[in-house]
């Protein structure tokens, strides 16, 4: 059964609210890497501010634009199926950090643990990371 949908903004209202919010972003979707550039630091941005509140009222905003960096990564910098431990490794390695440098994102037995492959990564240390590497937190989950 389909439930009838009240309230469904007219799209004249919705062009009103979506171009100050498209001018102030400067980019709602990544046609190239200056795009790219531009989302990854108002992904960074908006990290800084919500942090691990994910009750804030930019958490929405935050998904969308992270949505947007998982698309054009994908099709732009495709990977090989890997899991998150592995991914964490490459980052390590290509900044050339140990377990300890990471103590900003979890206690260094933590990283361990998701090194080894004896813990997964939350969501808490996954946004971290996120923060830490520039990238997007769903490279974690």
């Amino acid at each position: 059964m389909v439930h009838a949908i009240e309230n469904i903004p007219q799209p004249q209202a919705i062009l009103r609210a979506w171009l100050p919010f498209k001018e102030l972003i400067g980019v709602t979707k990544i046609r190239n890497e200056a795009d790219y550039a531009q989302i990854c630091a108002t992904v960074e941005a908006l990290l800084n501010e919500i942090g691990d509140n994910e009750a804030h009222p930019l958490a929405d905003v935050l998904d969308f634009l992270a949505d947007q960096m998982k698309a054009y990564e994908s099709e732009h910098f495709p990977v090989k199926e890997t899991g998150p431990r592995e991914v964490l490794r490459f980052l390590m390695d290509q900044h050339g950090l140990k377990q300890e440098d990471l103590a900003d994102c979890a206690p260094q037995s933590r990283i361990s643990d998701i090194l080894n492959g004896k813990r997964p990564v939350s969501k808490v240390i996954a946004k971290k990371l996120a923060k830490r590497f520039s990238v997007s937190a769903n490279l974690f989950l």
